[in-house]
């Protein structure tokens, strides 16, 4: 028998099975920025390099352990709605965790919600992107009332007397998270209330009703709206731009319409519940009812849906960035993990199929950072209703028109349809481990989504595609005529292009049914083109033209890994990821 007081040398202490080895130690306390040498040669080439600082600056805070966990406490503490007070006074607060706070104080402070547009210089516009695409791959959620602040701000300028009302609280970098009226907030965060129950994407369907407040009407003027909406993105902003029909009018107009009304109470606007969604769960997202909610009209009457979707332009480059960020994210996990993994004797980075895997990975998350960069690029270049460029060249004007009118909703479809079975992949990597809430991987799947869904399904982006091309004909043929020059001496892009224009031209009855392919045809020859004239190694480019444009012409079953070994997988790892 055993003496318990002297256990054989060999013997297990309770509970002690073994030793932990041969698991990856968490991704933490590194660099953002300074490991994605592809986001540093876009922001030169965007004349943005006189933010690289800020980005080096903001890149490590992101990366420290201990803003890390501000994701996953703020995803794990989700907003609660609290519609009454202890005294029975309709209120509809919204509570959220601190880290949820702390995380918006964070974007606030890099003046990701108005740079461009507070502190505009050459290169704003892709500075700001860099910073937001570097802060969505910590955190989803607090992108949402973040992207509809900055995208409201074009056009609450167009409304002088309101804009200059709001001008300091919408520019301030502090992040102010009281519930109270717009006159003692030091900083404003606006939403955007669209679809109802009944429309969804079809919002010239909806049925919410604005009738005059006072004898005075039209642009300016105050209306009380009765209605609802099916989601109300971010309940908890200080005031929405919303869409609702007034007396005798077909059309839709747009109003603005705060959380409280000028006298301070209230605002009529009744939280019903927020939306148990599959990701996105940091955010809160709702159905609301409005019971004579006072806003002021914005834009002339009747032209609400144009006025809204300016803003809606500027949230689909956002979701862009997003899908691009999180594809980005995933892939820097999984290389991490796979450099310090083992299976089968050596570590999983130095084994030749998941080498092709990660590279594979690699080109496509390239592939979406350049094109991001290209189009706000292109945002800045290409302004309101007319052309220009930083030096009055009428032709690059115009074909940063057509990089921000056609290929933006195309980008949009693609790349965020694409970061679905990128995280997919991604956690396939990492195994079993990726495929539970401890670590981010999971996280990053079920946000892949909503990019997707949010503002234009890919059916809608890719029929306003079709839209564009026809209504921006000068630009798209000055944008298609750029691409034939970069595809000089390429067989396989030149053959693309053909395609494409073959597509494009076909009979009219077939146009719509295949928008799809050309809007997939287009994204892909747009960022092959960007990779080929960018500052990246020429096998990339070859390597991505090859397998998304090539002999299977972009095959929507074709999985990652499929690179052919010609290529030098390990290269294109290392320089999505260096080691050192």
């Amino acid at each position: 028998m055993t003496d318990p007081a002297n256990p054989a040398p060999n013997a297990l202490c309770a509970g002690t099975t073994h030793d932990v080895t041969n698991q990856a130690p968490p991704l933490e306390n590194y660099n953002l920025f300074t490991v994605d040498v592809a986001l540093g040669e876009a922001l030169v080439r965007a004349n943005a390099g006189w933010h690289r600082d800020t980005l080096v600056r903001h890149g490590a805070k992101l990366g420290e352990a201990a803003t890390l966990a501000l994701a996953d406490l703020a995803n794990r503490h989700e907003p609660e709605l609290h519609t009454h007070s202890p005294r029975g006074e309709r209120i509809d607060a919204i509570e959220f965790h601190p880290a949820w706070h702390r995380l918006l104080a964070l974007l606030r402070e890099e003046g990701l919600h108005a740079l461009p547009f507070a502190e505009p210089r050459p290169g704003a516009m892709a500075a700001r992107c860099a910073g937001y695409f570097l802060h969505a791959q910590l955190e989803s959620g607090s992108l949402c009332p973040l992207t509809m602040t900055f995208a409201s701000i074009p056009v609450l300028m167009r409304e002088p007397a309101l804009f200059e009302t709001l001008r300091a609280p919408l520019f301030t970098r502090e992040h102010d998270a009281r519930d109270v009226p717009l006159a003692q907030k030091r900083s404003i965060m606006i939403g955007m209330g669209m679809t109802e129950k009944q429309g969804g994407s079809d919002v010239r369907s909806n049925r919410t009703e604005a009738r005059p407040a006072l004898a005075q009407t039209g642009r300016g003027a105050p209306y009380l709206l009765t209605g609802h909406k099916w989601f109300f993105s971010a309940p908890q902003c200080d005031a929405h731009l919303v869409l609702a029909r007034t007396t005798g009018h077909d059309a839709l107009s747009c109003f603005f319409v705060p959380r409280f009304r000028p006298d301070g109470t209230k605002n009529a606007v009744n939280v019903q519940r927020l939306k148990n969604k599959l990701g996105n769960r940091s955010n809160a997202s709702s159905e609301v009812e409005f019971f004579d909610a006072w806003g002021v009209m914005i834009g002339d009457e009747g032209r609400g849906v144009p006025t809204i979707i300016e803003m809606a332009n500027f949230t689909r480059l956002d979701c862009v960035i997003g899908s691009a960020a999180l594809m980005r994210a995933a892939l820097v996990q999984a290389i991490h993990h796979a450099r310090h993994r083992s299976a089968f004797g050596r570590a999983l980075a130095d084994q030749p199929l998941m080498q092709n895997v990660l590279a594979d990975l690699a080109l496509e998350s390239e592939a979406a950072t350049v094109l991001f960069m290209r189009l706000a690029r292109a945002f800045e270049e290409s302004q309101g209703d007319g052309v220009r460029d930083g030096n009055g060249d009428a032709d690059t004007a115009l074909e940063a028109r057509a990089w921000r009118r056609i290929v933006t909703p195309a980008a949009k479809f693609w790349v965020c349809k694409r970061a679905l079975a990128f995280t997919g992949e991604a956690m396939e990597v990492w195994g079993g481990n990726g495929y539970v809430e401890e670590g981010p991987m999971a996280r990053f799947y079920r946000e892949a989504p909503v990019n997707s869904i949010w503002e234009g399904s890919g059916n809608v982006m890719c029929l306003d595609v079709l839209r564009a091309l026809e209504r921006e004909a000068d630009a798209a043929q000055a944008l298609f005529l750029a691409w034939r020059r970069a595809a000089q001496g390429d067989a396989v892009l030149s053959a693309a292009l053909d395609r494409l224009a073959a597509l494009l031209n076909g009979a009219p009855g077939t146009r719509e049914a295949s928008a799809r392919r050309a809007a997939q045809q287009l994204v892909l020859i747009a960022q092959a083109v960007l990779l080929r004239e960018g500052d990246g190694p020429r096998e990339s480019a070859d390597a991505f033209i090859a397998t998304r444009l090539g002999e299977h012409d972009a095959d929507c079953d074709r999985v990652f890994g499929t690179l052919p070994a010609r290529f030098d997988h390990a290269a294109i790892v290392e320089r999505a990821l260096p080691s050192h």
